[in-house]
């Protein structure tokens, strides 16, 4: 490691040609939960987590409960009230102590996000994360939604497989976002956003994916991880609907001329999910930075 960086980050910083951007901005990065982190986390609605299943393949999975269910219990610990919807990939890892995740609560309504990376540990009410990374991101390329209601009807997983039907395939293009979910073994697990306008992640195949990179704070804690490790795992969230789409494979990125980047994903297991309590939101208002306001 170097600071917050470990070798895989400190290689794609380097190609790029951003280490000295990258290692300001890494100064931002730290273990503690001010005040206005603590009060973020406090009004979530949503969590993001990623980590590795028992197996070792790498997932995001969604945490939707009302506000107050993720908050602040220390300095360097957050507790989460429940976990995972039965069926979730997720479910056992996050009911074992010692599991390396990421967690990123995204707000859609204030286009705010915050990430912290650490180890689970399990307790009565659900499980505590101490955190080991705390740091806040900008708003580019969210989308501002609003919330409507909580979603009614559902039946927990409706699909497993391990490649993307006819419809998911369309979900997917439709997406205007996602979240990935990566690791660097020792040194961790992250999840992450990506953002843009719809069609902005390409389906090559029904086993292979692909999205670009877009400028962002110059970290690159996800490409990094990739580099020195390729599982992946995907979560494309149904805003309208209420359904999650969450995929598990390998990735890998694609450097190319003039500074261009390309993250191709190859999908290894499918699971899509429809459950009662998630909630709903309205159509986007797309990030600025995306030259278009509305659907």
């Amino acid at each position: 490691m170097s600071g917050a960086y470990h070798r895989g980050v400190l290689a794609v910083q380097e190609r790029v040609g951003v280490r000295e951007a990258a290692e300001h901005v890494g100064r931002s990065i730290g273990t503690g939960l001010g005040d206005a982190a603590a009060a973020f986390l406090g009004l979530q609605p949503h969590l993001v987590v990623g980590a590795a299943d028992g197996a070792g393949r790498m997932w995001a999975s969604l945490l939707t409960a009302p506000p107050g269910f993720v908050r602040a219990t220390g300095p360097d610990r957050i507790a989460v009230a429940g976990g995972p919807p039965a069926g979730d990939p997720l479910a056992e890892a996050l009911a074992t102590a010692g599991t390396r995740v990421g967690a990123i609560a995204l707000d859609p309504r204030t286009r705010r996000r915050m990430r912290l990376n650490g180890t689970v540990e399990v307790t009565r009410a659900g499980f505590a994360v101490e955190a080991e990374q705390v740091f806040a991101n900008c708003p580019k390329y969210l989308q501002r939604r609003q919330p409507l209601e909580l979603a009614r009807q559902g039946q927990g997983v409706v699909r497993r497989g391990r490649a993307l039907t006819g419809a998911q395939q369309r979900a997917v293009r439709d997406a205007d976002t996602f979240f990935v979910a990566t690791t660097a073994e020792a040194d961790g697990a992250d999840a992450s956003h990506r953002g843009g306008l719809p069609g902005f992640v390409e389906v090559l195949s029904p086993v292979e994916l692909a999205w670009p990179d877009y400028a962002g704070n110059a970290m690159f804690l996800t490409l990094g991880n990739l580099t020195a490790d390729p599982r992946a795992g995907l979560l494309f969230p149904d805003w309208e609907s209420g359904a999650v789409l969450q995929l598990s494979g390998r990735a890998r990125t694609e450097f190319g001329a003039g500074g261009s980047r390309r993250t191709r994903f190859r999908v290894e297991s499918v699971v899509e999910s429809v459950h009662p309590g998630r909630l709903l939101w309205s159509t986007p208002e797309y990030s600025p930075h995306l030259g278009r306001t509305t659907r």
